[in-house]
């Protein structure tokens, strides 16, 4: 029985492991690189209510979830609480419920992003309740701060509003409840237009922390003053529609550009909306910043300076355990059509490649026959765990965790039964994989 428990302890603590480790952004700028990994599709559209966790998104910063959705809630410095999708769209439309956070220098941010930083967004003010701005950049090109406008928006802080963006080759169009506040055009768009494989990520972050730089805190209008919280950022509801189909998204090349983005198994904007002929002319223009979201982590890209919140990399702790192609979906799983991540029929296990470990000690009295426990990586870069148990029968393989909930288990014993996971020591040893896949962790 002590072994049992044991065996089901390292089982827990891996999944917290792979829980608190997960990334919520891609390491791997395929602009600067030519090994990054694919990108995973959705390929299709989702309706997601976000009145609990969605299995399509991992999270930052401890969003919680109600009757009103998910909030996003600012209490003191450092807080910044968001989503991240674990799939791309290339080209498509997306509708988002959103309720922004009051409060002078909070800022809510609704933003399409991808590894080339490739960006579209809207951002909300707290100090400004009857506005709203959008934005976009191009590779992360931080030269001038030209491409924000204002839009006017009364009530976005009192109660829940729709907000769009409908992205294709021709056109990006920005609408509120159903009306079209901007468009832009790849021929306005400076060569920055965003035309790159795009992850979701919405969520709330103080640009008026007194630690951000003076430029930031002036265009959140902060200073954040946190004894007048908490803030709090909601979000309802997400429709998504990829406009193109496939598996995953490729980059044939480091150039960036919509032609070099392939498709496995589908096609690359396979249809859309006309563009939008008309859209009111933009009065005042928004000195944008680029969001927090931003894959900083990455040693090929140079932060620019005016990026908030972040501390100079003096400053920051060593990182955790990255994986080197999160995010993204194991060969077989799916995305349902609300969003739920669904593994195959019968999960296959990848193989180890080449692996390193780490011994666990034993609890304190163990017997040297007891079971033995190895963690490493294996050649994906997703934490494993071997446990070996002095066994005639194979002990059961989990062959993948989802959402930190086992797949492949055996199924529970008869009443009265007992699951014994270690027989007599004088038996062969066997061994127990336990392959956890960090990037699923949400």
């Amino acid at each position: 029985m002590r072994s049992t428990m044991r065996a089901l302890t390292v089982l827990a603590s891996v999944a917290l492991f792979a829980r608190s480790n997960a990334q919520t952004w891609s390491n791997c700028n395929p602009t600067l690189r030519s090994d990054c990994p694919p990108d995973s599709a959705l390929g299709k559209t989702v309706n997601i209510d976000f009145s609990s966790e969605s299995e399509s998104f991992t999270a930052q910063g401890n969003p919680t979830y109600g009757n009103d959705g998910v909030s996003f809630t600012i209490r003191q410095s450092g807080d910044a609480p968001q989503l991240t999708s674990l799939w791309y769209i290339m080209f498509g439309k997306v509708d988002i419920e959103v309720q922004a956070a009051p409060g002078a220098g909070i800022v809510s941010s609704f933003v399409l992003q991808s590894d080339t930083l490739d960006e579209i967004d809207w951002e909300w003010l707290g100090a400004d309740p009857d506005e709203v701005q959008s934005n976009y950049f191009g590779k992360g090109q931080t030269t001038d701060y030209n491409r924000g406008a204002f839009h006017s928006d009364p009530g976005s802080q009192s109660g829940f509003k729709k907000y769009t963006i409908e992205w294709t080759p021709e056109q990006i169009v920005w609408q509120i409840d159903g009306t079209t506040v901007r468009t832009l055009e790849p021929a306005n768009a400076n060569n920055q237009y965003p035309q790159t494989p795009m992850q979701i990520k919405f969520g709330a972050w103080s640009g008026g922390d007194s630690a951000n730089p003076a430029g930031t805190i002036s265009w959140a209008r902060g200073p954040t003053d946190y004894s007048q919280g908490p803030f709090s950022m909601k979000v309802k509801s997400l429709k998504v529609q990829d406009y193109s189909t496939g598996t995953q998204y490729v980059y044939g090349d480091q150039t960036g550009t919509s032609g070099s983005i392939k498709s496995v198994g589908g096609t690359i904007f396979s249809g859309g909306n006309a563009p939008v002929a008309d859209a009111p002319a933009i009065t005042a223009t928004a000195t944008g910043q680029p969001l927090p979201f931003t894959p900083h982590q990455t040693s090929d890209y140079v932060r620019p300076s005016v990026y908030p919140w972040i501390p100079d990399p003096s400053a920051t702790p060593t990182p955790q355990p990255t994986f080197a192609n999160y995010p993204g979906l194991p060969s077989g799983w799916t995305v349902s059509d609300s969003g739920k991540v669904v593994p195959p029929s019968s999960a296959t296990m990848s193989p180890l490649g080449s692996y390193t470990s780490s011994p666990q000690a034993l609890p304190t009295g163990s017997s040297d026959n007891g079971p033995k426990t190895v963690t490493g990586y294996d050649d994906r870069g997703f934490t494993t765990i071997r446990t070996i148990y002095p066994s005639k029968t194979p002990a059961p393989t989990i062959s993948e965790l989802e959402n930190n909930a086992a797949t492949g288990v055996p199924a529970a014993p008869a009443q009265g039964a007992s699951w014994k996971l270690m027989v007599s020591s004088i038996l062969p040893w066997v061994i127990v994989l336990v392959h956890i896949p960090g990037c699923l962790s949400l």
